[in-house]
Formats: C-alpha cells, sequence, structure tokens
C-alpha cells in the first residue's frame, strides 16, 4: 500500500495539534457530574491524572514471514480492549542477525503520525531491521488521528477513551514482541512520530520494564503550564483528563530509562520551541538531536542519531 500523500499527512497532523491544544482550554471553566477515579479492575486514572493498566499477553495470530531485501515481515492480528488491531512484524535477515553480538536481539514497538498506516511506515521499520532491530509497526486506532472532545466526554461518562486505548494496544504489542523467539524480552524499546511519539512516551512510561523511548517530531500539550495559567479555576475530573493524555505528565516516569526525541528545526507541523519546551520537563539521561531536513517525521538526516541512541539502549540492557 502506498503511503497517504505528503500534503494530507500535514493537513491532518496539523489540525490535531491545534484541536488538542484548543481543547486543553476549553470547557474548564464549566462544571461536569465528575468521572471516578477507578473505572475498572485493569484499567485506572488516577487523580493526578496518570493512566494505569494491568497488561497481559493478547491472543494474536501470526502469518509467515515473507523476504523482503534484508527482512522478513509477517501480518499480525491482536485483541485489545474490545477491538481486533492489525500491525506488521518486521525482523532482520538470519544474516543481519547472526552480527549480534548476543542470542538475541532488541525489539521496537514502532508507532505512526496520525493518518499513517502501519504500510506507510515500513520504509523506517526496514531501516530498523537493517541496523538489527526487530520492530512491530501498529495501524492505531483511528490511524491516530485523535478526538480530544469525543474522548473528554468518554472519561466524564466513566467510559474508556481511544486514546487510552492507544495506549493499551502499544503495551500489548509490546508483549507480542517478548512473545517472539529471538527478540530478548528485557530489550524493548518504543518508539512513535508525531502523535505516535506521544503514546510511545506514555506506554513507555508505564512499561517499567522497556528500555526506552525514542519521539521523532513531537511534543506534548502543555497541560500544567496551562491549567496554572487559568488560576486554580479548573474542574478537577477535566484536568485529570488532560493529564492524562498529555505525555508531559509521564516525563518523570521515563528515568532511569532514556528519553530522545529528535526534531528538525524546519519541522513543517510542530514547531521546534513546543519540543524544546517538553524536552526541558524531561529528567536524566535525555537526549534533544536536532536536524534541518524541512518535513514533519521521520527524514534520513536523523539516521545517525537512531544509529547512536538505538545502539546505547540495547547496550544499556544487555548489562542486566
Amino acid at each position: 500500500m502506498k503511503p497517504f500523500p505528503e500534503m494530507d499527512r500535514k493537513k491532518a497532523a496539523a489540525m490535531m495539534l491545534a484541536t488538542c491544544l484548543a481543547a486543553l482550554l476549553i470547557g474548564w471553566h464549566f462544571l461536569s457530574e465528575g468521572a471516578p477515579s477507578s473505572l475498572g479492575r485493569d484499567y485506572s486514572v488516577s487523580q493526578a491524572g496518570l493512566l494505569e493498566y494491568r497488561v497481559a499477553l493478547p491472543s494474536y495470530t501470526i502469518t509467515p514471514g515473507e523476504i523482503e531485501e534484508n527482512s522478513s515481515f509477517s501480518e499480525v492480528r491482536f485483541e485489545s480492549r474490545g477491538a481486533e488491531i492489525a500491525a506488521i512484524l518486521r525482523m532482520p535477515d538470519s544474516e543481519i542477525m547472526k552480527k549480534n553480538k548476543s542470542q538475541s536481539i532488541s525489539g521496537i514497538v514502532l508507532l505512526p503520525g496520525a493518518t499513517v498506516t502501519k504500510e506507510a511506515e515500513q520504509g523506517l521499520a526496514r531501516h530498523l531491521a537493517d541496523m538489527g532491530y526487530a520492530s512491530i509497526t501498529l495501524d492505531q486506532r483511528n490511524l491516530a488521528v485523535i478526538d480530544a472532545q469525543g474522548d473528554l466526554q468518554l472519561f466524564l461518562q466513566g467510559r474508556e477513551p481511544t486514546e487510552h486505548k492507544m495506549v493499551y494496544d502499544a503495551l500489548a504489542a509490546a508483549q507480542i514482541l517478548r512473545d517472539q523467539p529471538g527478540i530478548d524480552d528485557k530489550r524493548i524499546i518504543y518508539a512513535g512520530e508525531s502523535n505516535g511519539g506521544r503514546s510511545a512516551i506514555i506506554a513507555c512510561a508505564l512499561d517499567k520494564k522497556a528500555r526506552g523511548v525514542l519521539a521523532i517530531s513531537t511534543c506534548g500539550y502543555g497541560t500544567a503550564a496551562a491549567m496554572a495559567s487559568a488560576g486554580g479555576v479548573v474542574d478537577a475530573d477535566r484536568a485529570r483528563f488532560y493529564l492524562s493524555i498529555d505525555p508531559e505528565s509521564y516525563l518523570q516516569d521515563i528515568s532511569p530509562r532514556p528519553l530522545v526525541m529528535i526534531h528538525s528545526r524546519n519541522d513543517t507541523i510542530i514547531p521546534y520551541s513546543l519540543a524544546e519546551q517538553t524536552y526541558s520537563l524531561g529528567r536524566e539521561p535525555k537526549t534533544l538531536h536536532t536536524v534541518g531536513c524541512a518535513t514533519h517525521g521521520y527524514c534520513r538526516e536523523m539516521d545517525i542519531a537512531l544509529k547512536q541512541e538505538l545502539e546505547k539502549m540495547a547496550a544499556v540492557a544487555e548489562k542486566d
């Protein structure tokens, strides 16, 4: 399947970002009936606005691998929070795997940006395979296009918002990676582009066994800062919801695993300054790599940083 046209991606990403930023301020001066702090035995949102999940290996099917240049790919389908999620598992070929010093390789949960399919993300997945990493790429719910106001209403009604389910899907995909022969279950990394980067940060914070997160062309929503500027007139349950979908709320829980962000000064959708603001809130170890390509999302100028940072994350795991 061919990628969506670049202009369609840009329009969708711009609309998504504008909607989210506006939603952080709309409605906070209006009272709600309230949402329960505990929504289910395996799912809750704390009073501090942090998402909590208990995750198990989902039921899944996987097709035999098909060879494509230096890697093979399989179609994966798994059950997750009332839906069937489609994904592509990509493995390096045997010659690349032989070059790996250990008997198993690292696996990456790869989350595309808004409107981007798992097929359209395979250019980056193939590059990761060339470097010796397995990956599982998801078709995210609604192709990662979010409806913040619709999700807010679900939350206030005591129901599970789609954005929360997207994080669970990523966590479930990590469990599938851990279940694959040849993949080290202690060497799982989360990576994502744009809105996928936001989910990757949250998922890594919740998955204490993960080795770190690599977020490309993304930023948080500045929820805590927006709440402070509201002068304290903020409805508690609405605030909890917006905090729960903001990756900035989870940055402290990434440490001591590495937080790596890669962003272009010429990003066409998310200004570099917003990435800097999010990065400033993270704890060490953290790194912000800057490139100059005039695009939103992954570009080849990021390859050196990708290689260096993934090697560091994988190396940390090897010492365990």
